[in-house]
């Protein structure tokens, strides 16, 4: 699994409605917004190990202004957004490939168990819309982002 964390300020994703108005599916204050990608072969123990990166990452500001608190830690809120491009291969052409993302199937059923076990876990968790055409805002605080991955 992959996710691209950002600390953020705040958060939100819209969708489009039947109207075509847009709706904003979740939506959060400070805390991180994780964009997730599922890779052929993930399963049990990476999605609890990519959770227990997402809430344990230290990313937050300590009394001195390093980065010593986590997600766990600050009680902040978290935000989960499918996003299969992450895994995409870039290097060579001027089209990405998409081989190294799971299918839709396994992608989904992958990026649900990640939010069960985050809502079971943590306090505050939304989320996107998986498969959906997503507008995702935020404000990135720092800004802080990262890359993660669980092998």
């Amino acid at each position: 699994m992959i996710a691209l964390i950002q600390r953020v300020q705040s958060a939100r994703v819209d969708v489009e409605d039947a109207d075509g108005a847009p709706e904003t599916v979740g939506s959060i204050g400070p805390g991180l917004l994780a964009l997730v990608a599922v890779q052929p072969g993930d399963d049990e123990p990476r999605t609890r190990r990519l959770l227990e990166r997402l809430l344990g990452y230290r990313v937050f500001p300590d009394e001195q202004g390093r980065m010593n608190l986590s997600l766990a830690t600050t009680g902040g809120d978290l935000l989960l957004v499918s996003q299969f491009t992450l895994a995409a291969d870039t290097r060579s052409g001027m089209r990405p490939s998409f081989t190294g993302a799971a299918t839709p199937d396994e992608g989904r059923r992958w990026f649900e168990r990640l939010v069960e076990l985050a809502r079971a876990t943590h306090p505050r968790v939304e989320i996107g819309r998986f498969g959906a055409h997503m507008k995702v805002h935020l404000v990135n605080d720092g800004p802080v982002t990262f890359w993660l991955e669980t092998p």
